[in-house]
């Protein structure tokens, strides 16, 4: 089946305050230099992409003292026009929750305020009629029964162990309906299998195109945007008859983020 392009409509944050002054997961090292104005400028490019594809972006506004406020994806779960607001793990971040929620609020969205640490698209990802979810560092358990009750489709519950894609959406891609990509060794031996059950044709990523955040991916079907130094992955796609835009974004890959950390589908 030659993949389709369905348009979609994102919701971006500019970097404005990007900065990596603490330390929440491993990508981060607040000792090493880091760049301001070359992240703006990726994700600007990244943003310009998405309108040359012919996507809807909308934008938050950012707020001083959130520097990664820029990963939209953490700001909610969107589906079917519902919004599940969030809440973080991390101190750091707590005060992204509520201006995310102030802004679907202000966009006239049904919002429901989350029960339980969740981290939005960052772990909850729709793939055709399933959500996955990711657990195991930021998003609990309980989060995804709230999410299956919310949304009313089946919630598939994914355990995450390796430190380094402490999110769904840095170790797997949803491609389209019926397809995704995923680095095996990020999940437990129950979760792979899982995996290989709904999906015995997905794209199996390699260790060294995840280290780029190669799977922090976004895709409209037929389009996949991706970390340009996602090389075998790349090959693998177009393959598969995927067409490939690939983007730098690595100033922000210092904070572990990606394309699709930067990028919040909202489904109404």
């Amino acid at each position: 089946m030659t993949p389709v392009a369905v348009p979609r409509r994102y919701l971006m944050c500019r970097p404005t305050y990007f900065a990596v002054t603490y330390r929440i997961n491993p990508w981060m090292n607040p000792a090493a230099p880091y760049d301001n104005a070359l992240a703006v400028a990726q994700w600007e490019s990244l943003r310009q992409t998405y309108l040359d594809l012919g996507h809807t972006v909308e934008l938050v506004e950012p707020l001083p003292g959130l520097p990664d406020m820029v990963f939209a994806a953490n700001g909610a779960t969107v589906v079917d026009g519902k919004v599940l607001a969030v809440q973080f793990r991390d101190p750091e971040r707590a005060d992204e929750a509520p201006a995310y929620k102030s802004w679907f609020e202000r966009a006239g969205f049904e919002v429901h305020d989350s029960k339980h640490t969740n981290e939005g698209e960052g772990d909850i990802l729709l793939a055709g009629e399933f959500l996955l979810a990711g657990t195991g560092f930021r998003t609990v358990h309980a989060a995804h029964l709230q999410t299956q009750e919310l949304f009313g489709r089946p919630v598939i519950t994914l355990q995450l162990v390796d430190p380094a894609y402490y999110h769904l959406d840095t170790a797997l891609c949803v491609l389209d309906d019926h397809t995704v990509a995923y680095l095996p060794s990020a999940f437990s031996p129950g979760s792979q299998a899982v995996l290989r059950r709904l999906f015995p044709d997905a794209i199996i990523a390699t260790p060294a195109d995840a280290s780029v955040l190669g799977l922090n991916a976004v895709s409209d079907g037929r389009n996949v945007v991706l970390p340009a130094q996602a090389t075998s992955l790349t090959t693998a796609l177009r393959e598969r008859g995927y067409r490939i835009i690939g983007v730098d974004l690595s100033e922000l890959r210092k904070a572990g983020g990606g394309p699709k950390c930067c990028t919040l589908e909202v489904r109404s």
